[in-house]
């Protein structure tokens, strides 16, 4: 069966996407856009989505996280059955680009839209899916709505978020008409898959149409203290000092030592990062007496994610017994790896054989909302390439043919499982 995208027609959706929130600029290497949950960027990119939901013909139902889902169901379906479902998300981090998770929720209304040109009625309806604020960026977390519609996150806790200014997620999503009624619950799916950008060379620097994901990353988020004592900068000797930044920049190279030695001798994939410090007093004549760092892990292998882990606290500890602070370690955030579903990769290598298009299999060093839906039913993650890599930032690019192309496999895999 030909389920050719329609290239125009998909890049028309995704530039339309694109103006809501768009960031200001002469650079024409820069498409970025900043669409947070609850601005009137996102409430305009809601509405445009619902338009193009019912000019499809697919019915629209709006949960009470807001999460969206437009549902086809052919005269051929039974309307009973589990549906096949599709998507990821609308948000974005500040100064974000135009691809990351907009393609995801297009090309799966592409794939739709192919099937419904070649006259494919699969034998159990196709739902679209945008989830509420998968980013992070202003309520919770991240992968807020997937986490709900899986019962990870109660609704009246994700409702009870706050962003910066005070105002609670279900304000937000009431002010600007999206906090629905309607239940939407992934384990009632058959399958779920998302396509996104890789974020990072694999695709680009193999020259392959579409990678197939094996497993998404596990994440753990450690917050770490360091006490040190505040002092006066000129007036203390450097033999006198409790130095809580000094000690901290030590924790920072263990961490770096701990994931460099992971890498080389249990898991290549694993990463280790200190990305934030907060130094108190923070000032140029005062020996800090306090930092406070965050620390992210990732791998697809929960062992080496608990090496990093365990690193960081034998760190802290040699610091207590070397530098005479006090430490603490706490693990705020934790998700294991999650394998995706053979069943569907099989799918998937199977629709870009169909389509002519090469596919390849490789992991994902970000979390995504397929991640959680995993957790309730099949789920699987297809990435289209990425320019250098480069994303989370306004000159994150994906060709418009790269992602007619990742979206015919998309669309491919969906006919076959949907027609199970």
């Amino acid at each position: 069966m030909d389920l050719s995208a329609d290239a125009d027609r998909l890049r028309a959706d995704l530039e339309a996407n694109a103006a809501f929130g768009r960031i200001a600029t002469d650079d024409p290497e820069k498409r970025g856009r900043t669409n947070r949950t609850g601005t009137e960027a996102n409430r305009a990119a809601r509405d445009r989505l619902v338009e193009r939901f019912e000019d499809a013909g697919l019915d629209v139902s709006v949960d009470a996280v807001g999460n969206l889902v437009g549902t086809w169901t052919p005269d051929a379906a039974d309307p009973d059955a589990a549906p096949v479902a599709s998507g990821s998300h609308l948000d974005s981090v500040p100064e974000g680009g135009i691809f990351d998770g907009p393609l995801g929720v297009y090309a799966a209304l592409e794939a739709v839209r192919a099937m419904r040109d070649a006259g494919v009625e699969p034998a159990r309806p196709v739902a679209v899916v945008s989830f509420t604020e998968e980013e992070g960026a202003t309520f919770g977390d991240g992968l807020l709505g997937s986490s709900v519609a899986t019962g990870v996150t109660p609704v009246e806790e994700a409702l009870s978020f706050e962003n910066d200014a005070g105002e609670t997620l279900g304000e937000a999503l009431e002010r600007i008409g999206y906090r629905g009624d309607d239940a939407i619950d992934p384990a009632s799916w058959a399958a779920f898959y998302e396509l996104h950008v890789e974020q990072d060379t694999v695709l680009e620097e193999a020259g392959a149409d579409a990678g197939v994901v094996t497993t998404i990353t596990g994440i753990t988020h450690c917050e770490a203290t360091i006490e040190g004592e505040a002092n006066h900068a000129g007036a203390t000797a450097m033999g006198e000092r409790t130095d809580a930044l000094a000690a901290a920049s030590e924790f920072v190279l263990d961490v770096e030592a701990a994931a460099n030695e992971v890498v080389e001798t249990d898991s290549d994939s694993a990463v280790g990062t200190v990305g934030s410090l907060s130094v108190s007093p923070n000032a140029t004549n005062v020996v800090p007496g306090r930092v406070e760092a965050g620390v992210d892990v990732r791998d697809v292998e929960t062992e080496s994610m608990e090496a990093i882990a365990a690193a960081a606290r034998d760190s802290l500890a040699r610091l207590e017994r070397e530098r005479g602070v006090e430490t603490s370690l706490e693990r705020p955030f934790d998700v294991a790896p999650t394998p995706m579903s053979d069943r569907l990769r099989d799918a998937a290598h199977d629709a870009a054989a169909a389509a002519g298009r090469t596919a390849i299999d490789l992991h994902s060093g970000a979390a995504h909302d397929a991640m959680r839906v995993a957790a309730v039913t099949d789920a699987s993650l297809l990435f289209t390439p990425s320019r250098d890599g480069i994303s989370h930032n306004p000159r994150e690019w994906t060709d418009w043919a790269d992602c007619a192309a990742a979206t015919e496999v998309l669309a491919g895999a969906l006919a076959r499982v949907a027609a199970e």
